[in-house]
Parts: structure tokens; sequence; C-alpha cells
């Protein structure tokens, strides 16, 4: 039997963590108008998460804006309302 727990080779690392890649500028955050489906029509979730935050800040709700609308639209509304931002910060 081989005994493997003083075996000196060196493990693989990865070459960077997820926290190295945000503090570099990660493509995780992506401006809604550089997304190459920005002008497909906006997705469930965002429609159903636009309409409660429409209803909240009292704006009307337009279920015919694109993926990119919807999401600067979501941003807008949130600052409005303080709903789903971090305030840790």
């Amino acid at each position: 039997m081989i005994d493997n727990k003083d075996d000196k080779t060196p493990q693989q690392q990865p070459s960077s963590s997820a926290g190295e890649n945000e503090l570099k500028g990660s493509n995780t955050v992506k401006n809604p108008d550089d997304w190459t489906t920005g002008d497909e029509p906006m997705t469930g979730a965002q429609s159903s998460y636009l309409k409660t935050l429409s209803d909240e800040a009292g704006e009307p709700f337009d279920e015919h804006l694109s993926k990119a609308d919807a999401s600067k639209r979501i941003d807008e509304l949130q600052h409005k309302t303080g709903r789903g931002l971090d305030t840790e910060k």
C-alpha cells in the first residue's frame, strides 16, 4: 500500500478566484445596451418583477419592453422604491 500523505507533488491551483474576477472587471455584469439578446422581449421573471416595482412606485407598467430596456427600467424603479438595492455598501 502506498502512503500519499507525504506526497509533495504540487496541486494545480485555479488561475483566479471569483472575487478576483469581480475586482478585475468580470463580464458577469454587462451594460444592457451591450447584450446580444437585449432586443428580445423581456423574460417572464423581468416582467413579474417589473410589474411589482411599477405598482410599488405608482408608475405605469409597459409589458412590451425588450430585455435590455426592462433591465434599465428595473434599475430605475429599484432606486425609486429602494427595493432590491444593496444597502450594506
